[in-house]
Parts: structure tokens; sequence; C-alpha cells
């Protein structure tokens, strides 16, 4: 649907603008995600894995907001792909650390690198102080 197509007091309210521009972006990141073999899912796992450092299935599901039921499977994509590594966590040996490897690393380079190119795309009306604005109220309102 086209924009000017839509009634007008539709187009006023900001949860239906949220709604579709959120539409949109899910749209572009798995068309970039699936050219690659990939999916939105790893760049969270393997940004976390980076920024807190290895930690367990539970607590990287939390960071992401992955429903726990989803993470087992997800996990095992990125240790095949050779992502991740599980280690007994020497604390508590009946569960595993998941702890990010060097081809990892540069998995989350790459996704990175294309993830930022999405954005570029998505938000190509914006200028960069817009950008940031409209980041900066995005997470307010999600608090």
């Amino acid at each position: 649907m086209e924009m000017d197509e839509a009634p007008t007091r539709l187009r006023r309210k900001p949860s239906w603008l949220i709604n579709k521009v959120s539409v949109r972006a899910h749209r572009l990141i798995g068309e970039t995600m699936a050219a690659v073999d990939g999916r939105a899912y790893h760049f969270s796992i393997l940004a976390a894995l980076e920024e807190f450092g290895p930690d367990s299935q539970v607590r990287i599901g939390q960071r992401c907001g992955i429903d726990q039921s989803d993470m087992h499977a997800m996990l095992n994509e990125l240790t095949e792909q050779g992502h991740v590594a599980r280690t007994p966590d020497p604390s508590d040996r009946r569960r595993n650390l998941v702890a990010l490897t060097a081809a990892g690393q540069r998995r989350l380079e790459e996704l990175d690198t294309m993830l930022t190119e999405v954005q570029h795309d998505l938000l190509d009306a914006l200028s960069a102080t817009e950008r940031d604005n409209l980041a900066a109220l995005l997470t307010r309102i999600l608090g």
C-alpha cells in the first residue's frame, strides 16, 4: 500500500507508522541475511557474546529477547558454523557456557556491515541527526 492511499487518520497514528516501518525493516533484514545464509538472531547472539563475554544459553536468550524454546536450535546452527563454542561452566558442570569464536567475531563484523547498510537504505530519507534523534526517541519509548 502506498502511503498516500492510506486514510489520513491512519497515517497520523504513530503506532501505524511504526508498524509499517517495522514490516519494511524486517523484510529488508530478512532479504539481506538470506543472501549470506544468515539470520537476524545470529547477529543478536554474536553481538551479545562479544559485548558481555561467554554466558549461559538462558542468559544470552534473555539479553537478546529470544525465547528459550528457540535458543537451543539457534546455538546449534552457530556451533555447526563454527561461530560459537560450548564449554562446561567451571562453576556449574551441569551447564555450558557459550563463547564467541574467532570465526564468530569475523561473522559478526560481516553481519554488522550488512545491517548498517540496511539501516542506511531504510532511513535514507533522514539526515544523520534525524536518525540519531529517531533512535533516541524509540529508545525512550521502549524505556
